[in-house]
């Protein structure tokens, strides 16, 4: 049995929290002290590419369409591009800042997939509204990691960057199969859950 896809939207939700935490955890206290210890360099660029592959088997079982698939496929590598990335300028493989473009690419396509493979309007359902909202949010909030390409010292916007992906995992705790949104529903979605 498969389970409803609120949840999986809702452990993406998790790793996205995750992602923000760690972002801002590593903006308050600088990255001297956040990087003291070697092995928190390494959790934002790992958690960023497993999520990556954990998107290969959503794509594979969790889709009812060619768009879906597409999407999902188009998630998983970009993803994995942008963790790879991560990881090689936390290691020291990379040296070429214009590496950091991988995260404003990552969210315009992911921002572009989420809007794209949602075939119904705003107010269908909730699941129909948090899918273009959180499409439109990425696509808008990638210029703060363009701009953190040239800036990556500023505390404003890691912290914007890091408020952006906890931003998006509350967008993803709040979907719902079947769920009104605004106290609305469209009767071809089917009775909400609660």
């Amino acid at each position: 049995m498969i389970p409803p896809s609120q949840t999986v939207h809702w452990l993406f939700a998790a790793g996205f929290l995750m992602l923000g935490l760690f972002r801002l955890s590593e903006a308050i206290v600088g990255e001297s002290v956040w990087r003291k210890r070697a092995w928190r360099t390494y959790l934002w660029p790992a958690l960023v590419f497993a999520m990556g592959v954990a998107m290969w088997p959503v794509m594979a079982l969790y889709t009812n369409s060619a768009i879906h698939m597409l999407a999902h496929g188009a998630w998983a590598q970009v993803l994995m591009v942008m963790g790879a990335a991560e990881l090689g300028l936390a290691r020291g493989k990379l040296s070429s800042r214009w590496w950091r473009l991988a995260a404003p690419v990552t969210m315009v396509v992911s921002g572009a997939a989420f809007l794209l493979h949602e075939q119904n309007g705003w107010f269908f359902a909730r699941s129909a509204f948090l899918h273009h909202l959180i499409g439109w949010t990425l696509i808008v909030t990638a210029v703060i990691p363009l701009l953190l390409t040239f800036r990556p010292r500023s505390l404003a916007l890691q912290s914007a960057y890091a408020l952006v992906l906890v931003a998006l995992s509350v967008m993803l705790f709040s979907d719902r199969d079947v769920a009104e949104v605004f106290g609305r529903i469209s009767p071809e979605a089917g009775p909400p859950h609660r």
